[in-house]
């Protein structure tokens, strides 16, 4: 069932586990390592960009947390995270941040006669399941909210990311946004003591765990799912209002970002208001150092992500991400050539 994401591995020059694949990489390829988040639509750009240009893009795909991690090391071009650093943090690492893309978490789960869609859960819920207070699928509270459902007398098994990951913190940061127990005992952040469940490393492990364990409840980035067929959960949102996961329901959700006020780029998007807000919408970034290592490559980077920008609005929006507004690009552009420098420089200067 994990096949079409495996695929794209291979396409993108890395292993999940973040080894790249040196047999296949040039020098003049551009090294990368971060979420897994976006990994699903930077295969997809990274394809589409080597045949028109003829650079790769070789991306460890190893979670946020290693990302941060490894940019700050200085052993690749850029890092991506989903958890955004705040603006002291990148002033200390003598990191830019910006938004690349946006996308939705989504609760998949895996319960017999039970059909994508076809379940709504609200946040206390799911908080309640991941606290483990709600351990069987045909508890009261998730009854009341699927009066016309059959559901097992079934253990429910939570999944979740056993790596410091984005994905994490956006999921734990909802939770703790809906639930003030949630928030008190377990908290938001990249990692977190999950008191019941099943650890797994990526979106895709806790994609594979999901479906290979009857019960399950886990969550992913959406292209993970639908790529998959996965048995998805549609979600109360802030206004009360059941939502699916698809991409109008991030654009909701992101339409009240106001990023040229938001400092580094500094924007969390879960639980907005809005009658069509997917509650767990977030935006992926990019680091980059503002004093440029090798400008060739730090450019060479930079001209794939604005290709992307560009030309790869398509190719997001048929895994349900949202392309950034021009009105953002253009912001994140002027950051480009006032604060990604060599010698004084700016290592991009295109219009």
């Amino acid at each position: 069932m994990i096949k079409t994401v495996t695929r794209l591995k291979m396409t993108f020059g890395a292993l999940a586990v973040g080894t790249l694949l040196a047999a296949t990489a040039s020098a003049a390829d551009i090294s990368g390592a971060g979420a897994t988040f976006p990994y699903p639509i930077y295969a997809k750009w990274a394809e589409a960009y080597k045949q028109q240009t003829g650079v790769g893009l070789n991306y460890q795909s190893i979670g946020s947390g290693g990302g941060i991690k490894q940019i700050k090391a200085e052993t690749v071009t850029f890092g991506a995270s989903d958890k955004p650093l705040e603006a002291a943090d990148l002033k200390e690492a003598n990191l830019v941040q910006f938004p690349m893309i946006i996308g939705g978490v989504v609760p998949v789960i895996n319960v017999p006669g039970i059909k994508p869609g076809q379940l709504t859960i609200d946040g206390p819920t799911l908080a309640a399941i991941y606290m483990g207070e709600i351990a069987k699928w045909n508890d009261a509270k998730i009854k009341a909210l699927n009066p016309s459902a059959s559901l097992p007398d079934l253990a429910i098994a939570p999944v979740y990311r056993s790596d410091g990951s984005g994905t994490n913190f956006l999921f734990s940061y909802y939770l703790s946004s809906v639930s003030p127990t949630f928030k008190s005992k377990i908290g938001a952040n990249t990692s977190v003591e999950w008191p019941v469940g099943i650890g797994a490393k990526g979106n895709e492990g806790v994609a594979n765990m999901s479906t290979q364990t009857s019960g399950a409840i886990g969550y992913v980035e959406y292209a993970y799912a639908k790529q998959n067929n996965m048995t998805y959960l549609k979600l109360k949102n802030h206004d009360g209002k059941v939502v699916a996961p698809e991409a109008k329901a991030f654009q909701a959700a992101a339409a009240n970002a106001d990023w040229a006020k938001a400092e580094g780029y500094y924007l969390i998007l879960t639980d907005q208001p809005g009658a069509q807000s997917w509650p767990i919408t977030g935006a992926s970034f990019i680091l980059m150092h503002t004093e440029a290592k090798d400008p060739q490559a730090s450019g060479e980077a930079l001209k794939f992500f604005a290709w992307a920008y560009a030309k790869g609005g398509d190719l997001a929006t048929q895994l349900d991400y949202v392309p950034l507004p021009e009105n953002v690009v253009k912001l994140v552009k002027q950051t480009w050539r006032t604060s990604i420098k060599s010698n004084g420089k700016p290592v991009w200067n295109e219009k």
